[in-house]
């Protein structure tokens, strides 16, 4: 009898899942919050602007296309569209079956479905999100995560602004870049916060590991040549530390930076925008894999942290794989190989068969890239000499950074919960998934940590009438 897989995320790591659980034999029910598979990297127009092809900028996108058609019309595919896990149910001590999924189906709103999947293998493949650390001004309109402003021009052909500055870290604001090109932006610059000598450094490295990425060096170039047709300047060691405006941006002060990301005084420059898209790395999804009783291995920066996998992708939950940025962020290549090994064992198949070894290779070379991607871009210490008593942390709560100090300073505190409990940071609508990470670096040995800001026993919000109806039988 074939083997029940269940798949959260349709990204490039849970369609590769997708597909190498079918060809195992297993059948498969493959689900994501979106209307389209793809996740951020092939996030593509709605069926309804009737576009004949995806922008210029969606790398791979015929062998995407192929795998998308391919596992959405098998006949073993259950495909679930805006579809969520509101939770996990573990089951009693000693059984090594995974948890029971509990969906909700549909848009927002009331009227929404829930059902229960029974599974086999559990694969999670729920990606990451924008991480961003706070500065003065970060709350105003015209402020955009990376993420979202890339959302908006790859998903709806809609600009964020009409003069936009990228800053942060990493080799994701040049894709945000060009896609703003794309959407009619005139981008000012591209800011990478880490100085010139880091960032060689780090990409420098052990050279010979570059020449298994040949399609990042194609992208590399790519937009380098996009940015130079547009005359767009890309500057190191250089952030945006504030953004000003009366009820939005109107400002973005920038600011020389010294290797541990403190300022360099002297050197602060305003830039008339109407936008500022930032971005400081990723943050992976960790509630659905923690809800599960998933281990998680400490990431590189205070506060950051992953699933722990073994070489088969298998989590220390029973029954439960993971592949993809919870794993650890390495692009899509690297995705796509942890989703189609921990696919193909979640479905039964052979751990000896022997297309895994190149499999296997691709992931291995997929691990050394992200821990070059670490080296070459950290998050320095000294952004925190960014912030003033008035910075706003927690957008949700309003918590400010002196609110924050008092009640960590305050001798009645002494842990992180009892701080967040008194000023309320991470208690709102997003659950910390925005300021989670950089309140857990705030504190980080000034308080007791007690908890991970990723532990929701809800992990979507659901609304009380929907919970009252009982969930259907089966799917629907």
């Amino acid at each position: 009898m074939s083997r029940n897989v269940v798949i959260v995320g349709a990204g490039p790591a849970g369609l590769a899942a997708a597909a190498a659980a079918l060809r195992a034999g297993a059948r498969v029910t493959l689900l994501d919050a979106a209307e389209s598979p793809g996740g951020q990297y092939h996030r593509m127009l709605p069926e309804a602007f009737a576009a004949e092809r995806p922008g210029r900028l969606h790398h791979g996108w015929a062998a995407f296309d192929r795998a998308r058609r391919h596992v959405l019309g098998h006949p073993r595919c259950t495909w679930l569209a805006e579809t969520s896990v509101w939770s996990l149910e573990r089951r009693d001590p000693g059984d090594a079956r995974p948890p029971r999924v509990h969906l909700v189906h549909g848009p927002d709103g009331a009227g929404r479905d829930r059902s229960v999947l029974d599974p086999d293998a559990l694969v999670l493949a729920t990606g990451a999100h924008d991480r961003v650390l706070p500065f003065p001004g970060w709350d105003l309109p015209g402020v955009f995560t990376a993420g979202a402003a890339q959302a908006l021009a790859k998903g709806e052909r809609l600009a964020v602004g009409d003069e936009v500055l990228v800053a942060g870290s990493g080799p994701f604001l040049l894709p945000v870049a060009a896609s703003l090109l794309e959407a009619g932006s005139r981008v000012r610059g591209v800011l990478e916060a880490n100085p010139a000598a880091t960032v060689l450094r780090g990409w420098g490295a052990r050279p010979r590991e570059l020449a298994s990425q040949p399609g990042k060096a194609a992208e590399l170039a790519g937009y380098t040549a996009l940015l130079a047709r547009h005359r767009v300047p890309y500057r190191t060691g250089r952030a945006v530390i504030a953004a000003r405006g009366d009820g939005r941006v109107e400002e973005a002060v920038t600011a020389r930076l010294r290797a541990d990301w403190s300022v360099v005084p002297g050197t602060e420059r305003a830039v008339p925008v109407d936008a500022v898209c930032v971005t400081h790395g990723f943050s992976p999804q960790l509630e659905l894999p923690l809800a599960a009783g998933c281990a998680l291995r400490d990431g590189p920066e205070d506060g950051t942290a992953f699933v722990d996998v073994d070489d088969d992708q298998r989590t220390t939950a029973p029954g439960v794989h993971a592949a993809g940025e919870i794993t650890g962020v390495a692009g899509a290549p690297a995705a796509r190989a942890e989703g189609l090994l921990a696919g193909w064992l979640a479905g039964g198949g052979s751990p000896d068969a022997p297309e895994l070894r190149a499999v296997r290779r691709r992931r291995d070379q997929g691990r050394a890239f992200a821990r070059r991607l670490a080296a070459a871009h950290p998050v320095g210490d000294g952004w925190k000499s960014w912030l003033t008593p008035r910075t706003v942390v927690c957008r949700c709560e309003e918590t400010t950074y002196g609110a924050l100090c008092r009640a960590a300073d305050d001798p009645a505190g002494g842990s992180d919960r009892a701080v967040r409990l008194g000023t309320r940071a991470g208690l709102g609508p997003c659950q910390a998934r925005i300021c989670g990470p950089a309140v857990a670096a705030l504190l980080g040995g000034r308080v007791t940590r007690t908890a991970t800001p990723h532990h929701r026993p809800v992990a979507q919000p659901i609304r009380l009438g929907e919970l009252a109806r009982p969930p259907k039988e089966g799917t629907p």
